[in-house]
């Protein structure tokens, strides 16, 4: 492994790769990208689980993808290999390609990244950063690589500290980028759900008697919980309704509840279902249990700032460290 990459001659490589491919047949290829997805995991992470995840959202969101592989150690060191993501459309002989470049870094070597990674951006299209890698986050090397992003995707599920998650979070997004939470996406099947119970207008009636939150999360479900606190404590003020929160360490997943008067409205999974329960009434609804490739599909289709999510990571972060000052 050499100690430099030099981005020139990455960029030269995938020239040629271009120029080869281009040679390979009449019907020619197809060079797509509409943004640059720039991947940071730790070497451990699994590889072709990572990799069957780009390549299923390459035809939908075609991009020039940077996979950074992160490798303990004080040794300072950096490697590099580039290579395309090619696909067929249904019923037609032109491939459609995407360039694909993979970086391993040492963490000695962290601080040359973002000069690694700066000229590898295709100009003037997003920049979409997704970190896999809670250790890197609390590196100082971190604040510059995130910087060269338009968007920067997190997931707070595999943070030690779910309340240290969330405030981390929440600073990134004050420092002006863009920023998602995977754990917040894992809940907009929740939240489509919860918002139809108040679509019935027997039920929309009976909303301002609503006077309690009570959230109960499982392990590993805590920033859910508190995400989904914060979310209908939001939804509900603007209805003209003051609920009190309460998030608590329980069993299972997660699960919710609206409550008030005789008034019960409620959501929890089991297994596969979402079991939605108003008052003595309940339905289900199939929940399959979401992949990487899922909420990474809908996240690079939110383009710009999602002003609901930020609106919710600010409150989200009001209520845990409250709870925890407690």
């Amino acid at each position: 492994m050499s100690t430099t990459v030099a981005p020139d001659k990455i960029l030269k490589e995938l020239a040629g790769l271009w120029v080869e491919e281009g040679k390979q047949g009449p019907s020619g290829v197809l060079r797509a990208c509409t943004m640059t997805l720039v991947v940071i995991a730790e070497e451990n992470d699994d590889a072709a689980a990572l990799g069957e995840t780009v390549a299923a959202l390459m035809p939908e969101h075609p991009a020039r993808t940077i996979l950074v592989r992160l490798r303990a150690g004080h040794e300072r060191a950096l490697s590099e290999r580039v290579y395309q993501q090619c696909w067929k459309p249904f019923g037609q002989r032109q491939q459609i390609c995407c360039e694909q470049i993979e970086l391993t870094a040492s963490d000695a070597a962290l601080g040359d990244l973002p000069s690694v990674l700066l000229p590898l951006i295709v100009a003037d299209l997003p920049v979409i950063l997704w970190c896999r890698s809670a250790r890197l986050t609390e590196m100082p090397e971190f604040l510059e690589v995130a910087g060269l992003a338009t968007k920067l995707v997190l997931d707070s599920a595999s943070f030690g500290s779910a309340t240290a998650a969330i405030r981390r979070i929440a600073s990134s997004q004050q420092r002006g980028s863009g920023t998602a939470d995977l754990a917040w996406t894992r809940l907009s099947r929740w939240r489509e759900m919860l918002a139809r119970v108040f679509e019935n207008r027997v039920y929309l009636s009976r909303l301002h008697e609503v006077s309690t939150i009570q959230v109960t999360w499982g392990d590993g479900f805590e920033s859910a919980g508190w995400y989904l606190a914060a979310w209908a404590q939001n939804a509900l003020a603007d209805a003209g309704v003051n609920a009190k929160s309460s998030v608590v360490h329980g069993s299972g997943t997660i699960c919710i509840e609206l409550s008030g008067g005789s008034f019960r409205a409620g959501l929890r999974r089991e297994d596969d279902r979402l079991v939605v329960t108003v008052d003595e009434l309940s339905n289900c609804t199939h929940l399959p249990q979401p992949t990487d490739y899922l909420l990474m599909r809908e996240e690079l289709g939110i383009q710009r700032r999602d002003p609901i999510f930020e609106r919710t990571l600010s409150t989200a972060a009001r209520l845990a460290v409250s709870s925890a000052s407690e």
